[in-house]
């Protein structure tokens, strides 16, 4: 091999292998363009894991999981949450279909969480829950009277829910969606995003 071909050869290995350590340092510099805009809308258990949900309810025992948001939309985002509890024959929201078909459930809130999440921020609310209701063992209803939520009592009168053979449980179905400010329209539009916890209202 003649010495400009192995010049040129030994500076094509450094080059390589320069580029190749300086690649975990040039990640850290290079911004790559964002391909997808979205927000994370989760809940977690008493343990702060993806587990341990409340499920066999008591009369005012206190239940914990922890609400989180995360926003990747690429902008500091004004969000809504919407709290909601609803029998199995209540309206529920509605998730397939393209999002013009993705729709809240028409039940009013119980109770309104606002909260403004940079980009690339999450936020997460501890929400400390109990009810109070009334269980008939004869009819197997229950007829609820309120909610506490954060130490704020939500009235739950007009709320009932029976026996459900198939679910094999007295449902209670916490509902939380989210809404998104839209500064065009200045409001908040349904974001196409919710939560739902199931809940067996034990006498």
């Amino acid at each position: 091999m003649k010495f400009g071909e192995f010049r040129v050869l030994f500076l094509i290995v450094v080059a390589v292998v320069a580029l190749l350590v300086a690649s975990p340092a040039l990640s850290r510099l290079l911004v790559y363009p964002r391909t997808e805009f979205f927000t994370e809308f989760y809940l977690l258990g008493s343990s702060h894991m993806a587990e341990d949900y409340p499920s066999n309810i008591t009369r005012g025992q206190n239940y914990s999981v922890f609400l989180d948001v995360a926003n990747h939309l690429g902008y500091t985002a004004y969000y809504l949450v919407e709290l909601k509890f609803r029998n199995i024959t209540q309206s529920a929201p509605y998730a397939f279909g393209p999002p013009s078909n993705q729709t809240p459930s028409s039940l009013p809130s119980l109770y309104n969480i606002t909260a403004f999440v940079a980009d690339e921020e999450t936020w997460e609310l501890p929400l400390t829950f109990s009810f109070d209701y009334a269980f008939n063992a004869t009819s197997l209803q229950v007829n609820f009277q309120s909610m506490i939520l954060n130490g704020a009592t939500l009235s739950l009168n007009g709320h009932s829910t029976s026996w459900n053979a198939t679910m094999r449980m007295l449902p209670g179905n916490l509902v939380l969606e989210l809404w998104l400010y839209n500064s065009t329209t200045s409001s908040f539009q349904y974001n196409h995003r919710f939560l739902s916890l199931w809940l067996n209202m034990t006498g």
